[in-house]
């Protein structure tokens, strides 16, 4: 099994959790591969750790993203983009550690 001292990125496995965490709160529709939140979490477990270890081994790439069209207030359609649940927990990750971490001054 890998550990974190094998991987070239330092990436803690709580903030994938927590990055979980956001996405589940924030529900959403299912991506290209159809995986609901509640998918997801059948096999919660490995589906996480699959995403931890592709990111700080570098070996993560996103899947491919759904076309959904919707309509727009004035009229006509735009196309909007739906990731897998997998892919939002990883741009979440990423979001969470570029996020600026807020410091106490005194």
């Amino acid at each position: 099994m890998s550990s974190p001292q094998d991987k070239p990125f330092d990436i803690p496995k709580r903030l994938v959790w927590e990055a979980y965490e956001r996405v589940r709160a924030n529900k959403g529709a299912a991506g290209v591969g159809g995986q609901s939140i509640e998918d997801f979490e059948a096999d919660l477990r490995n589906n996480l750790y699959k995403i931890w270890n592709r990111m700080s081994s570098g070996t993560y790439f996103p899947p491919p993203v759904k076309a959904v069209e919707i309509p727009k207030p004035g009229g006509g359609t735009r196309v909007l983009g739906v990731p897998t649940v997998a892919d939002r927990v990883a741009q979440t990750v990423v979001a969470l550690a570029l996020k600026p971490r807020r410091v106490d001054l005194p």
